[in-house]
């Protein structure tokens, strides 16, 4: 098999990967049950499988997953050669899709972690202020979702600029 005809599977290999690796920052906010019984915010990563999962990626996952978007996302560079300069759509998602990861890796990790940190025997204050992140960290998953449908829109029309 020649080099052009592994891109199809270069290509699906790197979007199944990039997906993975943007999806735990993107939904854990939104997966994580904000209010327990009593109305105080309850984190806890037990509260199912696909939190679980989630946490899971997040914390043991993303190096390797990420060396694998590198490395396809290389391949496929390698595959496209100059072709790759002639399509500005493909540079725009590229530039989104890498402030995404930014944004995903120093903002929206973090934050989650500290969202998993609360302590059922915590002071209202505590409380409040775990309240407060868990609405920013939603904020940023909506821009986050934002950007990715962008990237989804410049993959699909490939417009001409």
């Amino acid at each position: 098999m020649n080099a052009a005809g592994l891109f199809p599977i270069l290509l699906t290999t790197h979007v199944v990967l990039a997906v993975a690796l943007v999806m735990p920052a993107l939904l854990l906010p939104f997966t994580m049950r904000t209010r327990g019984t009593d109305g105080d915010p309850v984190v806890t990563a037990s509260s199912g499988r696909f939190v679980r999962l989630l946490v899971w990626l997040e914390a043991h996952g993303t190096v390797i997953i990420g060396i694998g978007v590198a490395a396809t996302g290389a391949a496929m560079l390698i595959v496209l050669g100059g072709a790759f300069l002639d399509q500005p759509w493909l540079l725009l998602a590229l530039g989104v899709y890498a402030s995404v990861l930014m944004v995903a890796w120093f903002i929206q990790r973090p934050g989650v972690r500290r969202l998993l940190g609360l302590r059922p025997a915590a002071s209202e204050e505590e409380k409040e202020r775990w309240r407060t992140r868990a609405r920013r960290q939603r904020y940023i998953s909506y821009l986050m979702a934002g950007a990715i449908g962008l990237i989804g829109w410049l993959m699909m029309s490939k417009p001409t600029f």
